[in-house]
């Protein structure tokens, strides 16, 4: 049965992987800049921005798509601004249907104004613990380093001072080619020490062997994106989905049962991925890798959780079951304790799907 976007916005759902910095709203990025008196906006109409910032995003490269975050960082330099756009965002999960959301970000980008890192999340978590008060929706935060930048030591430290507030994990993002993984070995090592979480970027705008380093020398528990794995993959002539052999890397990943957090309409974006068609979702999803569903940057890719799960219903005909299965396979994988994920999929997630199903079944 064809699955609406009326229905799809209604059944539960889980993000782990979208850029609070990538998810401003077009009216609050105008607001703000005039409020500080930016005044390198292409525009103050908020349609227009809005399409502005897809325009920028769709030039099939990861370092032009990135070219954005200079406008919505600039916006984020004050502990008003910084609660604000992650209120809005808790809100934004709240209409788009999401339950639970880790929303993640590099606070160095946010101290250009004298703000110290300590203060920036401090003032991100304000607005995400209000936003959950206001919309119920839960939440964990998670702090990135950057691959171009030395400081990932300070970053990880950071992550593990706020754990106890709302940060769940530690990340690695950026620019991948030039820039691998194993350059910042020592901050992840800490981070390991500390019985922490850690998701790494990987296999988006550099090859598997990207991948390899975040799993075997930085002990990423999740993998972003992903999209390349499938170079580890020996695939079918006759049938794009079909995997005849796999090499040792992928097995692992399938093996270990490690999460890959994948983003369709960013990946195309970015040229990760040539279209959603070609994307290796399918691929990964038939042969049982643990797939979850993701945004990466709602302006910037002009995406929601509602919009990626309508492509995976419509491009890779998955039913309701399979975004359920997808959906669990996100909490499962979520960096909160054992206890509030399994509270949050037997509570939340399967009665709600129950529910869609349903209504379904009447129609």
């Amino acid at each position: 049965m064809k699955l609406t976007d009326k229905i799809l916005r209604s059944v539960p759902k889980v993000l782990l992987h979208d850029h609070l910095d990538g998810g401003l709203r077009p009216e609050t990025i105008i607001e703000l800049a005039k409020d500080i008196k930016y005044k390198k906006l292409p525009t103050s109409d908020p349609g227009e921005l809005k399409e502005w910032f897809h325009r920028g995003a769709q030039r099939g490269s990861l370092p032009l798509y990135l070219e954005g975050f200079a406008h919505t960082t600039a916006m984020m330099q004050s502990p008003e601004a910084l609660e604000r756009v992650a209120y809005e965002m808790m809100e934004d999960m709240h209409n788009d249907g999401v339950v639970y959301v880790e929303t993640r970000f590099a606070p160095i980008f946010s101290t250009n104004k004298g703000l110290h890192s300590d203060e920036v999340v401090a003032a991100v978590l304000r607005g995400l613990e209000k936003g959950k008060k206001d919309f119920g929706v839960e939440f964990g935060l998670i702090i990135c380093a950057m691959r171009n930048m030395k400081i990932s030591q300070e970053m990880a430290e950071l992550a593990v001072d706020f754990r106890e507030r709302g940060v769940v994990g530690f990340d690695l993002a950026g620019e991948e080619g030039g820039f691998p993984p194993k350059k910042h070995v020592d901050a992840f090592h800490y981070i390991q020490r500390e019985n922490f979480n850690i998701t790494i970027h990987a296999g988006e705008g550099f090859g598997k062997e990207s991948i390899w380093q975040a799993i075997q020398w930085c002990g990423a528990h999740r993998i972003g994106h992903a999209t390349r794995l499938i170079e580890d993959m020996k695939i079918s002539d006759d049938d794009p989905t079909e995997v005849v052999s796999m090499g040792y890397l992928a097995q692992y990943v399938l093996d270990k049962r490690i999460p890959l957090e994948m983003c369709l309409t960013s990946n195309v974006d970015t040229g990760a991925a040539k279209s959603v068609e070609e994307h290796p979702f399918a691929t990964y999803f038939r042969y049982k890798f643990r797939v979850t569903l993701n945004t990466d940057n709602r302006l910037m890719s002009n995406t929601s959780m509602t919009r990626e799960y309508k492509l995976a219903h419509d491009i890779f005909k998955l039913t309701l079951n399979d975004l359920e299965k997808l959906t669990i396979n996100a909490m499962k994988s979520s960096f909160i304790p054992y206890k509030k994920r399994i509270e949050i999929i037997y509570d939340v997630i399967k009665p709600g799907y129950q529910k869609a199903k349903l209504k379904l079944k009447k129609k």
